[in-house]
């Protein structure tokens, strides 16, 4: 038997597997096919303070390497999300991770402070705080891209939430210096680390040679980004190592379809991996990495999981 629980700054789950936001709406979908409660921790789609309706179709574009989206972050405010989804998340007895967002700093806070005064924030094991979202008062760009914005946000929520609640910020990949951004982000308070969001990329319909997008760029997820996933986890545990920033636990996402794929991630550093793109495929994927990374290591002879996080840099080929 492998010991598959893991314990990320106070956050004690039975196994390291979770959705990643955006890809399971908000349970009731993905339960159909598993007890969502069977995960380490549900990741819901994030809220913001109103409801949202999205941006103008077509929102989604397929790649031959995974797929483009560009919803805009669709949802119903957090007034909704916490009468119906979270109170129901928390019925079935799931862990789970909240993702937030907000157009502005202060809108992180509000809605940080209202999922926290709410009776189902009990089923909660923590919150995501999603800072690689549009950054509508600076020109549409995004918290996660300059250090200072994503200082002031995790700071505003941290203040916001009760003393030990687990809080981690997700991060970008577009950015120069992904390791300054975790350094600021950990400074102001976070506990960990979700890395990556989606890459912003564009497709060109070929036929009537316009964007195939209506908000002409999307987010790229699916398998091609995974190199960039690991490339991500592996400068941030390197700096760690290294003492170039504070210890702290690591979530890694990004085009995890197997086992193998988040074994991957969790050798160059991830103490969870969530899995996103796969599930519109097989919504059965994320219950099923469980099982294939529990095999993948037994393979390698390990009985916990613990031991194998961040293995990677122990054996780099010199």
């Amino acid at each position: 038997m492998i010991d598959l629980r893991t314990d990320l700054a106070g956050m004690a789950l039975p196994n390291p597997v979770m959705t990643a936001s955006g890809c399971a709406a908000n349970g009731k979908e993905l339960h159909r096919f598993f007890p969502v409660s069977e995960l380490g921790a549900f990741v819901t789609k994030t809220v913001m303070a109103e409801p949202r309706a999205g941006r103008g179709t077509p929102r989604m574009a397929e790649t031959s390497s995974g797929m483009l989206n560009s919803i805009g972050l669709q949802g119903p405010g957090i007034t909704a999300f916490l009468d119906k989804d979270l109170t129901w998340l928390h019925e079935v007895n799931a862990r789970v991770l909240v993702s937030i967002a907000g157009n502005t700093a202060e809108e992180f806070g509000e809605v940080a402070e209202r999922l926290a005064a709410h009776p189902a924030f009990a089923a909660a094991v923590g919150v995501e705080v999603n800072i690689s979202c549009p950054n509508v008062a600076n020109r549409g760009l995004v918290f996660a891209c300059d250090p200072v914005s994503s200082e002031r946000v995790v700071r505003i929520v941290r203040e916001k939430l009760p003393p030990g609640t687990s809080v981690f910020a997700k991060l970008t990949p577009d950015v120069t210096d992904i390791v300054s951004v975790a350094e600021a982000a950990l400074r102001a308070g976070a506990d960990g680390l979700t890395m990556i969001n989606t890459l912003l990329g564009m497709v060109i319909d070929t036929d009537l040679l316009r964007p195939q997008l209506a908000g002409v760029t999307g987010g790229l997820s699916g398998p091609a980004v995974r190199p960039v996933a690991v490339r991500a986890l592996w400068q941030v545990t390197a700096a760690m190592r290294a003492g170039r920033l504070p210890w702290a636990p690591l979530i890694g996402v990004g085009g995890v379809r197997t086992g193998r794929d988040a074994l991957e991630l969790v050798a160059a550093g991830a103490s969870a991996v969530q899995v996103g793109t796969a599930t519109f495929n097989d919504p059965s994927r994320p219950r099923r990495v469980v099982d294939e990374l529990e095999a993948e290591i037994t393979r390698h002879g390990f009985t916990r999981f613990a031991d194998v996080v961040g293995i990677a840099h122990e054996r780099t080929a010199s």
